[in-house]
Parts: C-alpha cells; sequence; structure tokens
C-alpha cells in the first residue's frame, strides 16, 4: 500500500480540531515534503521522524514521501504530530498493518531515539477524541491530564515501539484506568489568618456569593493581599465542567496543566508591569493571558493605579462577556475569561492619606491625578469599593483567640447564597442581564427614594445603579431574604467609595 490516513489533533485556542496526515509514496528521487500549512517546528519533524525509525530498525522507504496535514488552510504548530507522521510512513511501506487505524487518534513529539516526549493541550485534544468516538494513543507523561476527561478510552506509550506492537497485535497496550476525582492541592490559605478587617471580610463574602468585582482601597500593610489571596478559599466548589473549562486553558499555556490543582479555583497576581498582551493574550501563535488563565477563578490586580491605563482598558469587553478573541491575519483564536476581578491600590501616591501620623503631603490636586489613572468606565464594572484601614497595634498581638471565622465557615454561607441565586434565575448575580434585574431586584417605595437619592448625590451611571442592585441581591441572599429590604440597599450603596466626592478630603 502506497498511502496512509492517521488521524491527530491540532491547537487552535482551547480547540482542538481533526488533521487528517496522508502520508504518500510514490517513485522518484527519495525526499520527504510536508504540506498543509506546517510552521518550523513541524517541518522539521522529518528529521526526528528520519531518526526514530531508522533508531528502531525499521526501513526508512528511499523514495518520494509526501505527507498532507488536512485540512489545508488549518495552521499546525509544534511536534504534536510526529508519531502520526512516523506510523503512516511506516503504514503506507506495508510495516505495520493499517487495518486498525481508522480506530484510533495518536499525539505525541519524538525523540530521535523514539521514545514519546509529552506535548501541550492534551485535555482539548482529550474531549475532542471522545466526542469522535476514537481511542487515544499519547506519551504517558500526558496520561493523568487526559484521565481528567471522564470515558475517554486512553492509551498510553513510553516509545513508538509499544505503539507498533500495539497496532501489529503483537503486545496490546494497557488502557488507561483514570484515577477517581483528586485534589492533591494544599489547603488554601484561611481567612481567619486575616485580623480584624471585619468590614472588608463582610465585602469580601459578598463579592464571593454573588461573583460581584472588588476593589479595595488602603494604605501599604493592611491586608488586601491576604484578603485577594483567601477569596479562592470561600468561592463555591468549582462543577466538574467549569474545572474541565479552566484546566483546558491551563493545559495549552507555556506552563501547562498541574493535575494535581484539579477543582482548584485559579489564582493570577500579574506584576503592574505586565503588558496589554501578558494580560489578554496574543502573540503570532495565540497563547491565552493571564484573564483566560483566571477562568472561573480569581485575577488579582495589586496596586492598580500603576498598571498602564491601555492595558487596564482592554478588560473591560472580557468583564462584560466573558470571553477574548485575539484576531490576526490568519486566523482568530478565542478564549474565555470569565474571571472575578479583585483590585487594591493605595488612597495617594505615597499611600497614607488620612494617616493619624500625618506622614502623608499628597496634595488634593496629586491624589486626584492618582485616581484618574482609573478610567470611569472601568471603575463602573467593579461592582464594591471598600475601604481597608491600618489596624491597631493591639490587633497585631492577639493570640489565636482572637481569630475571625475559618474560610470553611464562610464557604458554607457563601454556597447557600450561591444556591439560592441557581434556583432563581440559575446564574450567579452578577451575570442577570437588566430585564432580570427588574424582575429580581424590585425595591419598596422606601427602598425606590433611596437609591434615588443615592443617584443624585453620587452621579451614578445606569451601569453603576445595576450593580447597586445586584450587591443588594447578594446582601439579601446572604440574610436569607426573598426581598431586598432597605438595610440591604443602604450596605450596598455604602459600598460604592469611589463614587462620593468626599473621598479626596
Amino acid at each position: 500500500m502506497n498511502i496512509a490516513i492517521i488521524y491527530s489533533r491540532a491547537q487552535v485556542g482551547i480547540h482542538a480540531p481533526l488533521v487528517t496526515v496522508e502520508v504518500h509514496l510514490t517513485r522518484g528521487l527519495p525526499s520527504l515534503s510536508i504540506v498543509g500549512l506546517p510552521e518550523t517546528a513541524v517541518k522539521e519533524s522529518k528529521d526526528r521522524v528520519r531518526s526514530a525509525i531508522i533508531n528502531n530498525h525499521f526501513e526508512f522507504p528511499l523514495r518520494r514521501i509526501t505527507i498532507n496535514l488536512a485540512p489545508a488552510d488549518l495552521p499546525k504548530e509544534g511536534g504534536r504530530f510526529d508519531l502520526a507522521i512516523a506510523l503512516g510512513i511506516l503504514a503506507a511501506s506495508s510495516q505495520i498493518p493499517t487495518e486498525a487505524l481508522d480506530q484510533y487518534e495518536f499525539i505525541g513529539e519524538l525523540a530521535l531515539t523514539g521514545e514519546l516526549r509529552p506535548v501541550r493541550g492534551i485535555l482539548p485534544v482529550a474531549r475532542a477524541v471522545k466526542d469522535a468516538g476514537r481511542k487515544l494513543i499519547l506519551p504517558i507523561t500526558n496520561v493523568d491530564e487526559a484521565g481528567l476527561v471522564s470515558a475517554t478510552q486512553i492509551l498510553a506509550a513510553t516509545h513508538i515501539m509499544e505503539v507498533c506492537a500495539h497496532l501489529s497485535g503483537n503486545k496490546q497496550l494497557p488502557e488507561y484506568v483514570p484515577m477517581p476525582a483528586y485534589n492533591h492541592s494544599p489547603q488554601q490559605q484561611d481567612l481567619s489568618d486575616v485580623r480584624s478587617q471585619h468590614h472588608a471580610k463582610r465585602a469580601l463574602e459578598i463579592a464571593a456569593a454573588g461573583g460581584h468585582n472588588l476593589l479595595m482601597i488602603g494604605p501599604p500593610g493592611t491586608g488586601k493581599t491576604m484578603l485577594a489571596e483567601r477569596l479562592p478559599g470561600i468561592l463555591p466548589p468549582m462543577t466538574e465542567q467549569q474545572a474541565l473549562e479552566s484546566a483546558a486553558v491551563a493545559s495549552i499555556s507555556t506552563h501547562g496543566f498541574n493535575p494535581a490543582k484539579w477543582k482548584q479555583r485559579p489564582f493570577r497576581n500579574p506584576h503592574h508591569t505586565a503588558s496589554g498582551v501578558a494580560l489578554v493574550g496574543g502573540g503570532s501563535h495565540p497563547r491565552p493571558g493571564e484573564i483566560s488563565l483566571a477562568h472561573h477563578g480569581v485575577l488579582f490586580l495589586d496596586e492598580l493605579p500603576e498598571f498602564d491605563r491601555r492595558v487596564l482598558e482592554v478588560l473591560r469587553e472580557p468583564l462584560e462577556s466573558g470571553r477574548i478573541i485575539i484576531s490576526r491575519a490568519a486566523h482568530q483564536a478565542e478564549f474565555p475569561a470569565q474571571f472575578q476581578l479583585i483590585t487594591a491600590m493605595n488612597p495617594c501616591p505615597c499611600g497614607y492619606l488620612g494617616d493619624h501620623s500625618g506622614r502623608c503631603h499628597c496634595t488634593e490636586d496629586q491624589v486626584r491625578r492618582y485616581r484618574y489613572r482609573i478610567s470611569g468606565p472601568l471603575l463602573d464594572r467593579i461592582d464594591i469599593h471598600i475601604e481597608v484601614p491600618n489596624m491597631p497595634k493591639e490587633i497585631l498581638h492577639q493570640t489565636s483567640a482572637g481569630k475571625g471565622e475559618t474560610s470553611a465557615v464562610v464557604q458554607t454561607r457563601v454556597c447557600a447564597a450561591y444556591q439560592r441565586q441557581l434556583d432563581r434565575a440559575g446564574k450567579p448575580n452578577h451575570k442577570m442581564t437588566n430585564r432580570e434585574v427588574e424582575k429580581f431586584c424590585k425595591l419598596d417605595n422606601i427602598g425606590i427614594h433611596l437609591l434615588d437619592t443615592a443617584i443624585n448625590r453620587l452621579g451614578l451611571s445606569a451601569r453603576a445603579m445595576h450593580r447597586i442592585l445586584k450587591v443588594a441581591r447578594t446582601i439579601a441572599d446572604l440574610g436569607g431574604s426573598d426581598q431586598i429590604e432597605p438595610k440591604h440597599l443602604s450596605e450596598a450603596i455604602s459600598y460604592r467609595r469611589l463614587d462620593r466626592t468626599e473621598t479626596l478630603n
């Protein structure tokens, strides 16, 4: 047989489209050409494949070899097609049988000795192979990640000879039996580690229950970062689907996905010097940025005004849509970005505005310019603004008996409120549409008057008004109330710290 067809998978965003590897042998001067929009690493696979075949005592055909990676208009990158190309050459030259090849999909990079090396993006591949109803043969180092996709038939090998022996019927590869869902991650940092700051903890609980974005304002050393780091520990547990989506994004990133972090909500904390591409993703071959790596988790931006304003503005659209589309001349890549934004900033350039020691000498104009680095439209998209003040020295010397509630206790209340939201609207409060806000966030006459007064005094936009109603709805859910009462609305209004003109005084 002079032609063989092998199935493999490419990587486009978080998707793994099917690639048909067609290998044709014909008469002519010995050569090997790869067509189908391969990038450099794919073109170089011919040298890896040739050495792997020869070093394992197979015959490398001295004929004209044409390898087509279809579809032709889909960009191919990396060494993920090495195994499929090698098997295609062996099958086309009748060195291995071809009868069962259509039952499998193959992925893996080859060493010159024929050993199989891991590749990125295995989780999307496993999901796609499961949907296609085939079996997946892959490097054994990728097997734990692929096994997270339930009901996928996975065969793992360490060497190309093992794959050839399996296809020839000499020695079958054992089918991988995935372990039960697990989480080997260390215990999340506990909220009880944060002394005092009861107001900030309350705001953090509300943010966790409704999925609201949060801005913390306070001088250095008051616990803003500690609070943000403990938010994942009080969020509702991830569902199987959310865990797969989050892991799929990590799988295609530079560092890949660690199965030990299965069902652990991601926490991303980029430095304020991060570029727009680092934050939202990009590159000649688009890779996910920080907002996508935080999918179904937390994106924490410390020192918010120190970020380049143009970088922060790219967050506005993903905050609303929950996705980001990276466009290039040849193609587009779409990445999910349903993250919870937690931010922190100092009250002024020196950080000590309002400190009783009087060490702040920032002028009102300097404070205004500092805060104007954050645009109004972005602030509108942050539901909760709170102050995190300095703590008295006595608090720092308290024993463990003086600690507050643990993360587990707070998470119990958060989960109860979250379930109320799912029962009512099928989604968390921060995702409610304007029509759903009108339906589920109705106010009595006292509440309407209170909200109108806040709008007039604070100059709130329509978006900010709706966000106040969503936060009030979450506060009511935490209190087990079916109606938004004036006390719930008053608390929600109090969390619009930067909408008050007196903050500059």
